[in-house]
């Protein structure tokens, strides 16, 4: 140990401070355990609260507003025209962050859980080395690896903060609104803030490298978004690659490369959105004796261990998906397992859910994972046109699937397309769990007129006795 530097002792260690990391560091102190958090940023939330989830969720939710206002016309009710404050937007948005970044804290306190504010990386397979902070080395008996992920850049393209190449940091920093913005990935995170802006007022072109957006999600669930985005945005630019960016002071030069051939087009801003890679470069990993796969992330068992038995890792450097949801249950079973419980991550179904307009929610077995496994399902679809509830909203392009064991009726997974999409995915996930049948969302009474019906409409469908869906009986 160097002169004047300061060594520590914990019980658990928690390094990162984002949904998996504060979900293990609260269940483990709850549990008794002496906590520590180490947390690079001065807050505590991680990507989600700070970057992601929660600034874009607002929004999102800004510009739903302004797109029912836009459409209203239609049911005989007028407005003006929408005038963007962007700076009381940025406050509202910020101050949302401020309150559950404070809340956190606050908990955390309140558990006795240490924060320091550092960057931490192993020295070994018990210490840890600190960064920035007033003690420079923690002696850990567990330790719990809760770091998140990174935006994906490709090669050869230049980033700096601030520019007008940006990430989804950038994006929801909402600098300005780029008259001309082009988008660069057609996954969930380039769709969700393409259209946002392109509510807001920008002019949006989407590249995508694949056929279709948001791939491996069932292609009748992405058709009513594809179609509100090929009405939304200026252009979609399918089986396109970015082949040159060249910043200047003024804008973006861009250079595309797909089936129609090259196009030249300037931008005023370019979004990146082509994926994350889990952030375990850095930290140390190798000298702890912590393995990864070939694709970086940690590799774990059930109970969140990584090939170092007193270390966990939890969250999107423990491998997909990466969902903050999925990281605060991987927290808490690393915690409980920590403490001595009989806990394992053992779920059924993950919710996954984007956040367009129209919404795209599903979870457990989906049609492209049953087709490409050759798994026998039969699967049942309720479309919104026939209920009351989804044309009263303007949302009759919306769809609800379900996919059965064609012998005994089982709930295998569910799929759905529409407003509010978010919410209702939680009734599909909970039958997955707990080994629902048809018989048993059918014979659920849902309150009229809701959304939440063509659950269960979808599953009369599979049992032949939908009232509002016309089902010819086989002979």
């Amino acid at each position: 140990m160097v002169m004047g530097e300061l060594s520590q002792e914990t019980e658990v260690v928690v390094i990162g401070g984002g949904p998996g990391g504060y979900a293990a560091a609260f269940r483990a102190a709850d549990l008794g355990l002496d906590v520590t958090l180490v947390e690079m940023e001065p807050r505590c939330g991680g990507t989600c609260l700070l970057r992601g989830c929660i600034p874009s969720k607002a929004l999102l939710q800004t510009a739903e507003i302004i797109w029912d206002a836009s459409e209203a016309a239609g049911r005989g009710v007028l407005f003006g025209g929408p005038r963007l404050d962007l700076e009381q937007l940025r406050t509202w948005k910020n101050g949302i962050i401020e309150k559950l970044a404070s809340g956190l804290n606050r908990l955390a306190k309140k558990r006795s859980v240490q924060i320091l504010q550092a960057r931490a990386f192993f020295e070994n397979a018990r210490t840890l080395r600190l960064e920035g902070s007033d003690i420079t080395h923690l002696n850990f008996r567990h330790a719990v690896v809760a770091v998140g992920s990174e935006p994906v850049w490709p090669p050869g393209i230049s980033f700096q903060d601030g520019g007008r190449i940006m990430d989804s940091t950038g994006a929801l920093a909402l600098q300005d609104i780029p008259e001309r913005l082009l988008v660069v990935g057609g996954g969930y995170i380039g769709l969700e803030l393409g259209c946002a802006y392109a509510v807001f007022g920008s002019r949006v072109t989407l590249v995508h490298r694949a056929k279709q957006i948001l791939g491996g999600v069932d292609d009748d669930l992405v058709r009513p978004l594809a179609k509100r985005v090929q009405r939304l945005f200026e252009a979609v630019h399918l089986q396109t690659e970015v082949a040159e960016l060249r910043e200047n002071t003024h804008g973006v030069d861009a250079v595309l490369r797909g089936p129609d051939g090259t196009i030249r087009e300037y931008f005023d801003r370019v979004l990146f959105a082509v994926g994350r890679r889990p952030k375990t470069r850095g930290l140390g990993l190798e000298a702890a004796g912590v393995a990864l796969d070939d694709s970086g992330f940690i590799v774990v068992d059930a109970q969140r261990r990584t090939s170092v038995p007193h270390i966990y890792a939890v969250g999107d450097v423990a491998g997909q998906p990466m969902l903050a949801h999925k990281a605060m249950r991987e927290g808490k079973v690393a915690a409980e397992v920590i403490a001595g419980l009989p806990s394992a991550y053992d779920v059924q179904a993950v919710p996954a859910v984007v956040y367009t307009d129209p919404q795209i929610a599903w979870a457990g077995l989906t049609e492209t994972e049953a087709r490409r496994k050759n798994i026998s399902v039969k699967i049942a679809r309720f479309p919104w046109a026939a209920s009351g509830r989804a044309l009263t909203m303007e949302a009759g392009e919306g769809l609800t699937k379900i996919l059965f064991d064609p012998e005994s009726g089982r709930v295998l997974g569910m799929g759905i397309v529409g407003r509010g999409a978010e919410t209702m995915i939680a009734e599909g996930v909970l039958a997955i769990e707990m080994g629902a049948s048809a018989e048993d969302l059918a014979l659920t009474v849902h309150a009229h007129p809701t959304l939440s019906e063509t659950e269960g409409e979808a599953a009369e469908v599979f049992l032949g006795s939908a009232t509002h869906l016309y089902v010819p009986h086989k002979p």
